[in-house]
């Protein structure tokens, strides 16, 4: 039977001795407040309640605030806290003449979610601060509680600014999107409930790019036997179509 190397029975020599010293010191100079989880709990459960809450929640503020708080129950912001806006409010519960909620008047409040990012869902409001009412408070146009735009969009890139800034590089830049898609008055206040309409048949597309329509400048098919059954928009991204050959 071979021996072990030297270096091994070294090692494993400064390993019995860490481990060792390990325990001997936790078994006999850790203090047994370090060791007992109760004590632990305890203390952070003491710790913690003796802590001073700043924030009161919802409910404080409906109790004084009802009218707004109804206001805001049947609105878009129904799911944000009072307080994600206005601040911790238990200062403010407690003495409510003392201290006043913060009213966010700054231009960069609103825009961390209204700032337009392609991420966000479609039909979520979305808008460019530098040319969207420069420099005005958001709430000077807009009731935080029930945030109703004072009109509808006029254009339909206030919301659909990617589609918007795609088509305008592509050879359908000239056409109004009510050419292609039906809109109704629902749509430009609850955009996710009531959509706008899409081509539903080959033949739409044909009036420009059939062979023998009138308009010049579009490329012509055999719709006969051109993608066969299925709709143009199918193949081609109507908003860029060069982008899909």
């Amino acid at each position: 039977m071979k021996k072990l190397p030297e270096q091994v029975k070294r090692l494993a020599a400064v390993f019995v001795i860490f481990l060792s010293s390990v325990l001997l010191i936790r078994a006999y100079a850790v203090p047994a407040a370090l060791k007992d989880t109760d004590i632990h709990r305890r203390t952070a459960v003491e710790r913690e309640t003796a802590r001073r809450p700043v924030y009161a929640g919802y409910t404080a503020c409906r109790d004084c605030h009802d009218d707004v708080f109804t206001s805001r129950k049947k609105g878009y912001h129904r799911n944000l806290s009072c307080e994600t806006c206005h601040g911790p409010g238990q200062k403010h519960a407690d003495d409510p003449e003392a201290t006043k909620p913060i009213v966010p008047r700054e231009r960069s409040f609103c825009p961390v979610c209204h700032t337009y990012d392609p991420s966000r869902p479609t039909g979520f409001p979305q808008v460019n601060p530098s040319t969207h009412n420069p420099l005005k408070p958001c709430i000077t146009c807009h009731n935080p509680h029930n945030p109703e735009p004072p009109e509808a969009p006029h254009e339909c890139s206030a919301c659909h600014g990617e589609i918007a800034g795609m088509k305008g590089l592509s050879s359908h830049a000239l056409l109004d999107c009510t050419v292609c898609h039906t809109t109704p008055e629902g749509h430009k206040l609850t955009p996710r409930a009531v959509m706008p309409s899409k081509p539903e048949d080959r033949e739409f597309c044909g009036r420009c790019h059939r062979k023998g329509a009138e308009e010049k400048d579009a490329p012509k098919v055999d719709l006969a036997t051109h993608g066969e059954k299925y709709l143009c928009w199918q193949c081609h991204y109507p908003h860029l179509p060069e982008g899909m050959k």
